[in-house]
């Protein structure tokens, strides 16, 4: 799990890129095969010869990829690339799930802030008044700054455990409040306060589990079965869930975790009772959808989660780059929402522009994927003349 630094972190802005075509058109196929086709390697300058999805898969040993590209406020196109598990022909499809990582966070944020339009939760209300089956434990610096939920999900409480390495096949998982109190079966120390609230953005997936133990809380209802009913399905995202996937099973239409060598996570993955933090299965198409919803409640043309005013909360600082769940990246017609993630054997980006209605989704199935995926965000950003570019790493 990790805090977006890397890819699009630091775009500049472009002149005379070139512009997409509409949907369904010759031009908008040729824009995609642009995508497909427009490649350059990290090491490589940027008049050097482009190359395929497909190639540099290869290359970075990544067996499956899941691109859904964003274009006048909707989903253009989405594709599978590769295979689902390396050494098996069962081809990667739009359809396919993967784990999304960190940004579980940001869908399960648009979850919380659902519960606060409703009254049902308090955004500046201190997070003990409302903690029912456990509290979260004081000391000197919560009892001058009290922890709220808009420094949770701003990741400005102060909380410790920056991510979770989930838990392999066969091995016991801990209940939520084991996982708090960093308890056996618990493999994360316990979640605590160890810095000022408020005054710093530190990154803290241990913060998200307080907010997932406010969820169930307040709800009364387990986090998947909320998340489910409240955001996913209003969302069309219909191949998303929250629930813990059992690798034992077939699960035929679940992507295989990888080691950055290519070979498959044993066990096929590692499950994640951690919700909030790093437990969303999802296609790229879904996260599109949520990405789409997120461009489209802030300008009042959809609020089926989120009122504009809400949305726009969301989407607006929070402390430095951090708005609720979500950080923010970029100025005038570059500015963006986005978030990426990292679980054993998965990797996911999303990148939604404000006012654009451009952006796009993508999931990987290794943990060498991260290069990969910055050479295809930067491929989609030409094709599609994005207002920002991605300096070439060194």
């Amino acid at each position: 799990m990790l805090r977006f630094y890397g890819i699009l972190a630091y775009l500049s802005v472009v002149v005379g890129a070139a512009k997409a075509a509409p949907p369904g058109t010759d031009e908008s196929g040729s824009a995609r095969a642009a995508v497909e086709n427009g490649l350059i390697p990290l090491d490589a300058s940027s008049g050097s010869a482009r190359a395929s999805i497909e190639d540099r898969m290869r290359f970075y040993r990544v067996p499956g990829v899941s691109l859904a590209v964003i274009s006048d406020g909707k989903i253009e196109w989405a594709k599978g690339y590769g295979v689902m598990q390396s050494g098996r022909p069962a081809p990667v499809t739009p359809e396919t799930r993967f784990q999304a990582a960190s940004v579980s966070k940001p869908v399960a944020s648009m979850g919380a802030l659902a519960l606060v339009e409703k009254g049902t939760l308090g955004l500046d209300v201190p997070v003990n008044r409302e903690l029912r089956s456990w509290k979260l434990p004081e000391n000197n610096l919560t009892r001058k700054t009290p922890v709220t939920l808009r420094l949770l999900l701003s990741h400005s409480a102060g909380v410790n455990v920056h991510g979770f390495g989930g838990y392999p096949a066969g091995a016991r998982l801990p209940s939520l409040d084991q996982i708090l109190e960093g308890l056996p079966p618990a493999n994360s120390p316990p979640i605590r306060v160890e810095n000022p609230p408020g005054e710093q953005v530190k990154y803290s997936g241990g913060g998200m589990i307080i907010m997932q133990r406010l969820v169930e809380d307040k709800t009364g209802e387990k986090f998947p079965a909320y998340m489910t009913r409240a955001v996913l399905r209003p969302l069309g995202m219909l191949h998303s869930t929250y629930e813990i996937v059992l690798p034992t099973q077939p699960n035929p239409e679940f992507a295989t975790a990888h080691q950055a060598d290519g070979q498959p996570l044993t066990g096929r993955w590692h499950r994640y009772p951690e919700s909030t933090a790093a437990g969303l299965w999802t296609t790229a198409s879904d996260l599109a959808q949520f990405v789409i919803e997120l461009q489209a409640s802030r300008t009042g043309k959809s609020n089926r989660v989120l009122s504009q005013q809400m949305a726009e909360a969301m989407l607006s600082p929070q402390k430095e780059d951090a708005g609720l769940g979500i950080f923010l990246v970029g100025t005038g017609p570059a500015r963006r929402f986005t978030h990426n993630g990292a679980n054993a054997g998965f990797r996911s980006l999303i990148v939604g522009f404000f006012d654009r209605g451009q952006g796009l989704a993508v999931l990987a199935s290794s943990d060498s994927a991260d290069k990969l995926m910055e050479e295809i965000t930067q491929s989609v950003a030409e094709a599609y003349g994005w207002p920002t570019r991605i300096p070439r790493s060194p």
